[in-house]
């Protein structure tokens, strides 16, 4: 994965050197579990990392216990084009199983084909498409490739209030009976601007079930964003279920900088 992000950053580096000066503060990803249509810009790099503890109580099993470190790159072909590798390189289980290693990958792009219009209604549209590598293998993951694509729309309401609504489907790949499962995602994340250093944010996650005995999974979230400098931005985050299997609690925290003019 290391060895990865640098052969990636590595070939980057000559947009880098062309870009222009990205007049907007640092917009991470990462924090919470709704994106927005937001694009870092042509020619800019961000990495995005962090770390996420996650405590789940399953019936009839021990309580089963997940760190895992938080790792993403972003950049930007287009103002409106962006191509990202992001996902888990170490996680460490403890639970019914325990295992220690490389956790699951995603090679994502997020493409903007409509600008929010001025003093209008219309929000910013966009779409998320992405690939999960087939690594690791269970417990760490499944095993198996999964494909699937996010719609994205953003609004700017009264209040200085962001809203950014998601809708996608997803094809997981399954082991036994083989073949693929599709699942519904959806999102609905609010945020504001209290400051002009300071983003306070909450999410709604719905995901369908993953497996063909699961069941849906509704999650809710809440955080900040805290930017010291225009390029440089620091999230925390705390994370529940609020039906289905998922995490009792979870927490999360990272940084996120941005390279280019």
């Amino acid at each position: 994965m290391t060895r990865l992000a640098l052969v990636v950053v590595l070939l980057l580096l000559p947009l880098v050197a062309g870009a222009g000066e990205s007049p907007e503060p640092i917009s991470p990803d990462r924090a919470g579990a709704s994106a927005s249509t937001d694009t870092v810009g042509r020619g800019v790099v961000q990495i995005e990392s962090g770390i996420a503890y996650l405590r789940e109580s399953v019936g009839g099993e021990p309580t089963e216990r997940r760190l895992r470190v938080e790792a993403g790159i972003r950049a930007g072909v287009t103002e409106e084009l962006e191509l990202r590798l992001e996902g888990f390189p170490l996680v460490r289980l403890r639970g019914a199983e325990e295992e220690t290693g490389l956790g699951e990958i995603f090679v994502v792009a997020k493409y903007r084909f409509l600008d929010a219009a001025d003093r209008a209604w219309r929000p910013a549209l966009g779409v998320l498409p992405f690939v999960k590598l087939p690594v690791p293998e269970p417990p760490l993951g499944s095993g198996k490739t999964d494909v699937g694509a996010i719609l994205l729309a953003s609004f700017t309401l009264p209040g200085g209030v962001s809203l950014d609504l998601n809708a996608g489907l997803a094809a997981v790949g399954q082991s036994r009976p083989g073949g693929y499962l599709v699942q519904a995602l959806a999102a609905a994340g609010a945020s504001r601007d209290v400051a002009d250093w300071l983003t306070l944010f909450t999410d709604l996650l719905y995901t369908s079930r993953d497996e063909r005995d699961g069941r849906d999974t509704l999650l809710l979230d809440l955080g900040a964003i805290w930017r010291p400098t225009r390029n440089v931005a620091l999230d925390a985050s705390a994370l529940t279920s609020l039906a289905g299997r998922g995490p009792d609690w979870a927490v999360r925290a990272g940084v996120s900088v941005r390279f280019g003019p």
